[in-house]
């Protein structure tokens, strides 16, 4: 009886104890301020500050269907339908989204960035890697084409919004014209087994049968739940998948197996060089001009700067 009451107690703690330990991890990963990261993206040249400051732009606000306010801005500098949707990574806001910005300005597109939930400017409390974000995205997507009407719209992603990205276009609406997915994972649990392996030497088992069910408690969903490579395979507009060969966070294996289970139009630029959502920052021209080739294979017009 005593033994049993030992094991009964014991498991209640290594449940309670692993299951709130990760998953506050998880859902409350410590975001950067904007402030931050303008000036780091500033103090490593990653964009033209005055370049930057020659656009206009617009802020705005729209209202996720979870209740918070969405924040981003709108840089409308051509009188083109042409627009790109930016979405930016975990722990970053729309200022990190500059650099992307930037370039797709130079190529004659006009922009909008925002912050994700619970980063920036935007509302919500946790943090899903795309789980409720895709439809974050699905709002930004519509108030953009209900406030510009007929356009012809790319999303470019980046990290966690490249999986968020990839997310709303297989899962909730495929109704842009291309994406470009830059350094996202493959599936959720892949990417917290290896960082588990990586950061701490221990075996999923471990962690995350225990963390998933806690994280459909606190937060609604299951670890499985979250699969950018599911839904990739459901996406029938052209992606462009990018991936630096030197990331040591998000392995660049795994946008080859998204790459590979894309069954639409698709192109792949593994970078040489470069750590994670580094690919533009450290192979600038060639990013610029593997962008600007895949629009032209799919036949998006553009004019570049």
């Amino acid at each position: 009886m005593i033994i049993w009451l030992v094991v009964i107690v014991f498991f209640l703690i290594y449940f309670i104890g692993v299951g709130y330990y990760f998953t506050q991890q998880v859902l409350f990963m410590k975001t950067n301020s904007l402030e931050f990261i303008y000036q780091r993206e500033l103090d490593n040249f990653r964009f033209d500050e005055d370049l930057y400051r020659s656009f206009q732009k617009k802020s705005f606000s729209v209202q996720s269907r979870y209740g918070y306010e969405l924040k981003g801005y709108l840089f409308e500098a051509f009188d083109t339908n042409n627009w790109v949707i930016i979405t930016h990574g975990v722990t970053v806001n729309k200022n990190n989204s500059i650099k992307y910005a930037e370039l797709f300005l130079k190529l004659g597109f006009n922009v909008l960035t925002y912050d994700h939930r619970r980063h920036g400017e935007s509302g919500g409390t946790t943090t899903s890697y795309g789980y409720y974000e895709k439809y974050d995205l699905q709002t930004i997507v519509h108030y953009l084409k209900v406030l510009k009407g007929d356009i012809v719209l790319g999303i470019h992603g980046e990290s966690m919004g490249a999986c968020t990205m990839l997310q709303y276009a297989g899962f909730v609406e495929d109704s842009a014209a291309f994406y470009i997915s830059d350094c996202a994972f493959s599936t959720f649990e892949k990417q917290l087994t290896y960082r588990l392996k990586m950061d701490y030497k221990i075996p999923k088992w471990a962690i995350l049968p225990v963390s998933s069910i806690w994280l459909k408690l606190r937060n609604g969903f299951f670890i499985k739940d979250i699969s950018p490579l599911l839904a990739t395979n459901n996406i029938k507009k052209p992606v462009l998948f990018i991936h630096s060969k030197q990331d040591d966070y998000i392995p660049y294996t795994n946008t080859i197996h998204l790459y590979e289970a894309n069954q639409g139009e698709k192109e792949l630029f593994i970078a040489e060089n470069g750590a994670h959502a580094m690919s533009l920052n450290e192979n600038k021209e060639e990013y610029y001009s593997i962008v600007s080739s895949f629009l032209k294979n799919i036949e998006i017009e553009h004019n570049s700067l």
